[in-house]
């Protein structure tokens, strides 16, 4: 019922900086959570950042201080701002929309993915 198409992503150098977006489109819910996972080659799908069903905002230790996650609910987008990009960054960066805040669960609506690629 809920589309999520992601854009944004690229290559850059490291110290470089991306914004990525995620426009969601169908039935959005009044009370949701929208966050961003990534997929590293060889690793799990971890979660990024993500703005919990209060408004409040998660992230990752290790891109604290360097991404911001935000949304803009009159476009129904949401955006993570990612500076200081490294070659650990280097994954495939998936939007997720869901009803509850448990980034642990693998639940709701799925992007796409958008590949971001950081050199060294």
């Amino acid at each position: 019922q809920v589309r999520l198409v992601e854009s944004g992503g690229g290559l850059v150098q490291a110290g470089g900086s991306l914004r990525l977006s995620c426009a969601a489109s169908g039935f959005i819910s009044g009370l949701n959570a929208m966050g961003w996972y990534r997929q590293a080659p060889g690793k799990e799908r971890e979660l990024v950042a993500g703005i919990n069903t209060d408004g409040t905002e998660n992230y990752a230790d290790s891109v604290k201080g360097r991404f911001t996650i935000s949304r803009d609910n009159t476009k129904s987008t949401l955006y993570l701002q990612m500076n200081s990009l490294q070659p650990d960054d280097t994954a495939v960066y998936t939007c997720n929309y869901r009803r509850t805040s448990n980034w642990k669960t693998v639940t709701g609506y799925w992007g796409q993915g958008t590949q971001v690629a950081v050199s060294s």
